[in-house]
C-alpha cells in the first residue's frame, strides 16, 4: 500500500527559514523542566531577543523555544505564525525598494 506524503505548510516552511538567521543556543535541562531551564539559561546569560533556544532533556528529545521581544515562545509556533513577531519582519527576504526618479527642474 502506498504511504501518503505528509503536505507541508509554505507558511511554516517559510518561518523555518527566517529562524535560521537567528542566533542559536543549545543547554541542557538537567533536573529542571525545559521551558524553566531556558527561562533560567535566558536570565543568567543576558541573551537579547530575538533568539532560538534548543533545551536537551534526554538523549532523544530536544525542545526548541523562540526568545522574543514579547516573552518565550514554542519555536513551532513562531515558524507557523512569524508575521506576528516584530523581530523577525526584519529578518524577512528583502522587498524590491520602488525606484524614486528625480526630476530635473
Amino acid at each position: 500500500m502506498a504511504r501518503r506524503r505528509k503536505r507541508k505548510s509554505r507558511r511554516r516552511q517559510e518561518g523555518r527559514r527566517i529562524l535560521e538567521h537567528v542566533p542559536q543556543y543549545s543547554l541542557e535541562s538537567g533536573e529542571d523542566k525545559p521551558v524553566t531551564a531556558a527561562r533560567k539559561f535566558i536570565q543568567s546569560e543576558g541573551i537579547l531577543p530575538p533568539a532560538l533556544l534548543l533545551v536537551k532533556r534526554n538523549e532523544h528529545t530536544t525542545d526548541r523555544y523562540f526568545w522574543a521581544e514579547k516573552g518565550l515562545f514554542g519555536a513551532q509556533y513562531v515558524e507557523e505564525n512569524h508575521f506576528l513577531f516584530p523581530s523577525l519582519r526584519v529578518l524577512e527576504s528583502p522587498v524590491e525598494k520602488p525606484v524614486v526618479a528625480l526630476s530635473s527642474s
